[in-house]
């Protein structure tokens, strides 16, 4: 959530930045909100005083013996009484017309992002590696996974309708190696403390990160009112929810490899295919916890310790810096990480990184204590995939294919499959 004195204090500014996240201007419908609610809360802290100066005096007109003037008094609280629930329901309207509108504005783009409506103006800032030329290199992780034996969609249709996947023996080994790896590696080399936190959260934790109320219809939500994790972002950094978190811990670096839960509401047709875009998939998920000065700092680190996963498994990816109008809701700054899928010719977002500076720490009452003058400021928090495990996996399927339909394991995965080194066609289970 913005800072309200901020929009007060810059009106203008904050309506160009909504401008180029292809929003219309909201400042003037916003103070005038925020106009009669302060006035309001001044009536009401008038009259409250008020009532409580006339009782005093009820009680010194009794201790006199004018009980005329005692009861002339009383009948002015009974007015001031009835004026009272009157304001303070009009004022808890405001309030919520006031808070609804703010929770459902996103978070404004730092200086350096660049100015755009779409992905289409993203901006590459590098590519890494090459892409692979063989000719062979020309299947879907589908057909591949298919035509091993070793992926199925017709039975997890049956199971559980569209856009879920069974992954059997060396390839279900695969994707367990891949998170497990992810972890060892940001735990062992990034400094990263794992978590296991839970797959279902209330409300509140959700629209801490930013998930609600604008993106309920993403998600999924159980019959007791709690929502199954779209990411691990959210348990993660509503961890420190309403806290204040002492100084001398931050920067506090988190990694959790969880399911993920997403309805796809708003994905009708795009990759209803395959594993690219799943209701249920296995994510690795970092989150940084940091003071508000080293989060640009820490944004760059994390980035880094993204790509050192596809460093580590020779894919080929580049980098772009998401232009304003493709931002996330609660970020002010993103990078992509983007796998090429030679299968599709195409390049796919494998990682996501986004600074959100203090948006969420300000939805969840995130704080720290300043160092130099003791005061409290909110945190400045950071997410992003390190990385996406099915979709590594599908990029390893398309570029580690060979030509007698086998897939060659990662030299650096090895360890975690037994050694393996190739997998092979296996029919597991007969034609239906």
């Amino acid at each position: 959530m913005l800072d309200i004195q901020w929009i007060r204090q810059n009106p203008d500014t904050f309506d160009i930045a909504l401008k180029k996240r292809n929003l219309e201007p909201q400042s003037e419908c916003i103070l005038s909100l925020d106009t009669q609610y302060r006035s309001l809360i001044k009536q009401i802290e008038k009259i409250r005083a008020q009532r409580n100066s006339k009782s005093e005096q009820i009680g010194q007109a009794i201790a006199k013996g004018n009980l005329l003037l005692a009861d002339t008094i009383k009948a002015e609280v009974s007015t001031i009484k009835e004026q009272l629930p009157l304001l303070e329901e009009k004022e808890n309207e405001i309030k919520s017309s006031l808070n609804q509108i703010l929770s459902c504005i996103p978070n404004i783009p730092l200086e350096d992002v660049p100015i755009g409506t779409n992905e289409k103006e993203n901006i590459l800032i590098r590519s890494v590696g090459n892409k692979p030329n063989a000719v062979h290199l020309s299947k879907e992780h589908f057909e591949i996974g298919e035509e091993l034996g070793l992926m199925d969609f017709d039975r997890s249709a049956k199971l559980s309708g569209a856009r879920f996947s069974i992954l059997a023996s060396d390839l279900a080994l695969l994707e367990r190696a891949l998170g497990q790896f992810m972890l060892d590696l940001h735990t062992s080399e990034h400094g990263y403390t794992e978590v296991s936190a839970p797959l279902l959260v209330r409300d509140e934790a959700m629209y801490g990160t930013g998930q609600l109320p604008k993106f309920a219809n993403d998600m999924f939500c159980t019959t007791d009112g709690r929502w199954l994790i779209p990411t691990s972002e959210v348990s993660l950094t509503n961890i420190f929810s309403n806290e204040i978190i002492d100084f001398n811990l931050l920067p506090l670096r988190l990694v959790a490899l969880a399911p993920s839960f997403r309805s796809e509401a708003g994905s009708a047709g795009r990759d209803t295919r395959g594993m690219l875009r799943q209701h249920q998939f296995w994510k690795c998920e970092l989150v940084s916890i940091t003071k508000e000065e080293e989060s640009h700092i820490e944004h760059e680190r994390m980035l880094s310790c993204a790509e050192k996963v596809l460093k580590k498994l020779d894919l080929h990816y580049r980098i772009v810096s998401l232009c304003s109008g493709d931002l996330g809701f609660s970020a002010c700054k993103t990078y992509d990480l983007e796998v090429w899928l030679p299968g599709q010719n195409l390049y796919r977002e494998i990682s996501s990184c986004s600074n959100c500076g203090s948006f969420q720490s300000r939805r969840m009452n995130s704080r720290y204590r300043d160092s130099f003058n003791k005061s409290l400021k909110f945190t400045h928090t950071l997410n992003g995939s390190g990385v996406a495990v099915g979709r590594c996996l599908i990029a390893i399927l398309e570029n580690y294919l060979n030509k007698d339909g086998s897939v060659t394991i990662p030299t650096i995965l090895r360890p975690y499959m037994h050694n393996l080194e190739v997998i092979k066609k296996n029919i597991l289970w007969s034609n239906r």
